[in-house]
């Protein structure tokens, strides 16, 4: 099978509604996206990476001390998505080089692993009709399952989305025996062509009520290809986060493929 050309996008920005430049927090002597960036980078399945900021701050650290390519886009848009689209359009136009596969990842996920990431492509490899795929992992505690910073979803037999979010689902009413709880990981793969359609949708009434972008998708009609990653994995929403992140990122191996000390 032919290999598809694949572009990573990490969209970073200072004014994070919950926790106000998050993305250049220190984790072990780095700022998060430094870890984002340099964990996607490990990936051999990539192609390209670019990051995606509206912010000055990010754009100086991420092409200075990371030797990163940069995509200044305003933050235009609700849905990161849109402004992932913008830029990726811009790219193409500005290098002449097109892409298969848009993998966007968030710049608070600085536990993915260059697995998990080729996790995400691998539909794309396996079904021809698919434009979008998200991975998903189990949520292990009571806490994470009520949290409304913590994106869940329930999927049908074929592990497609039925729907999104931050609300408890399914019901824990009658309890959820069965029936795992999951939660969505900030790692989306797109079909290229779709993301710069998707951009072109107007924003879904979904979308807006429960502040999910991916449910614009569902609501006009397209399939949601969730992939399940087993190895639990944390995004960092709030400072009690990131202090969690750093405790369960202590062993990680991957930080010495990457980090030449630790603090």
């Amino acid at each position: 099978m032919k290999r598809k050309k694949v572009i990573a996008i990490i969209p970073a920005r200072i004014k994070s509604r919950r926790f106000k430049g998050k993305v250049l927090t220190e984790i072990f002597s780095m700022p998060m996206i430094g870890h984002v960036y340099k964990r996607t980078a490990l990936c051999k399945d990539i192609d390209k990476i670019i990051i995606v900021t509206p912010d000055k701050e990010i754009q100086e650290y991420a092409h200075n001390l990371l030797g990163a390519t940069v995509i200044m886009e305003k933050h235009k848009y609700q849905n990161v998505f849109d402004s992932c689209a913008d830029a990726l359009k811009k790219y193409q136009e500005q290098t002449n080089t097109i892409y298969d596969i848009a993998l966007v990842i968030s710049g608070d996920e600085p536990m993915i692993t260059n697995d998990m990431l080729a996790m995400a492509i691998s539909p794309f490899y396996l079904e021809d009709d698919v434009k979008i795929s998200t991975l998903m992992c189990p949520i292990p505690t009571e806490d994470e399952f009520r949290n409304p910073n913590t994106i869940k979803v329930v999927v049908d037999v074929n592990n497609n989305a039925m729907y999104f979010s931050r609300e408890p689902i399914p019901s824990p009413a009658k309890g959820v025996v069965g029936i795992p709880p999951l939660k969505v990981v900030s790692v989306s793969s797109f079909d290229v062509q779709f993301l710069l359609e998707f951009r072109e949708m107007p924003p879904s009434t979904l979308e807006l009520i429960e502040d999910i972008p991916v449910l614009r998708a569902l609501e006009n009609g397209f399939k949601v290809k969730m992939i399940m990653n087993e190895k639990y994995t944390m995004s960092v929403d709030t400072p009690e986060d990131l202090e969690k992140v750093k405790k369960l990122m202590e062993e990680d191996p991957l930080l010495q493929r990457y980090l030449t000390s630790l603090n």
